[in-house]
């Protein structure tokens, strides 16, 4: 990370801090839409929950292999507003407009404005946690790792059924004995491919160094709370890939608390993510990291 960004993000957190008192003054209307940089793909909406005080937050982002989807494609779910927590959703440019880091730039930018911001738009930046479903869940733990580097750390980051090193994507589903459900990750046409500008299978070990898990094979940050969930049954994203997450972030924080779990017959994402025992986690995890 360029020192331009590093004191960028301090900056902003130091700008929130004081900004303390004005935090507790502002009301916004619900789903306040935002932009946090130029582009059309560059915009994070705001739900409130209602009252005066300073609004702690979870920001998201969505699926869609990261070249398809919307922030909107992200429910808003009510027991976070009951909570007293803010959701931000956020949107960045997909693969078809601009290649990798890209994405996790504009992630970045949207931190950045969150926490420039933060008094202005009622929200108290430094209590904070990062979810993802899928390609989101890629982008969050990458951009939550970005954080950690500089010193601002989330209180807490929720990975979801997400891609995690594409380099192993095939393998790993080969070991696991399923047929890829979206053709093979190594292939020049594949979403992860497309992403990154080159075939996967032709520069596997640039692929991994885009990866999240590389960037935690070089921290030893403490790191923050993380909750993992990923269906057994997913043809598209194998399971294994969650497992190397938590064994990487153990690695990296080896006292840091890691809530891991594979949801039976579960595959990619769906009802199963958004309801029962994963929704009562996740809503349990978050309240707590922010509380």
């Amino acid at each position: 990370m360029s020192g331009l960004i590093r004191r960028t993000l301090l900056l902003g957190g130091l700008v929130a801090a004081a900004g303390g008192v004005a935090l507790w003054r502002w009301r916004s209307p619900q789903g306040t839409e935002i932009a946090y940089g130029k582009g059309p793909s560059r915009t994070l909406d705001i739900h409130y929950p209602r009252g005066l005080s300073a609004k702690s937050i979870l920001v998201c982002f969505h699926d869609g292999d990261f070249a398809a989807g919307d922030k909107t494609d992200i429910a808003v779910w009510p027991e976070l507003l009951a909570a007293g927590i803010a959701v931000v959703r956020v949107n960045t440019r997909l693969s078809g407009e601009a290649q990798w880091p890209a994405q996790a730039d504009d992630a970045l930018d949207a931190i950045i404005h969150l926490q420039r911001e933060g008094a202005a738009l009622g929200l108290d930046p430094t209590r904070m946690a990062i979810m993802g479903k899928g390609a989101g869940a890629y982008l969050a733990v990458t951009v939550a790792l970005s954080l950690v580097e500089v010193g601002l750390s989330p209180k807490g980051v929720v990975s979801l059924y997400g891609p995690m090193d594409f380099s192993t994507l095939d393998a790993d589903l080969a070991t696991l004995g399923r047929n890829p459900g979206r053709g093979p990750a190594n292939e020049p046409e594949s979403s992860e491919s497309r992403l990154l500008g080159f075939a996967v299978g032709d520069r596997p070990e640039e692929a991994r160094a885009a990866s999240p898990l590389a960037k935690l094979d070089n921290l030893r940050e403490p790191l923050p709370p993380i909750l993992i969930r990923h269906g057994d049954a997913d043809v598209m994203v194998p399971d294994l890939q969650a497992k190397r997450l938590r064994e990487a972030w153990l690695a990296a924080g080896p006292k840091s608390a890691i809530d891991y779990e594979l949801v039976p017959g579960a595959g990619h994402g769906g009802e199963a993510f958004e309801t029962g025992d994963v929704r009562a986690d996740v809503l349990a995890f978050v309240t707590r990291a922010l509380a």
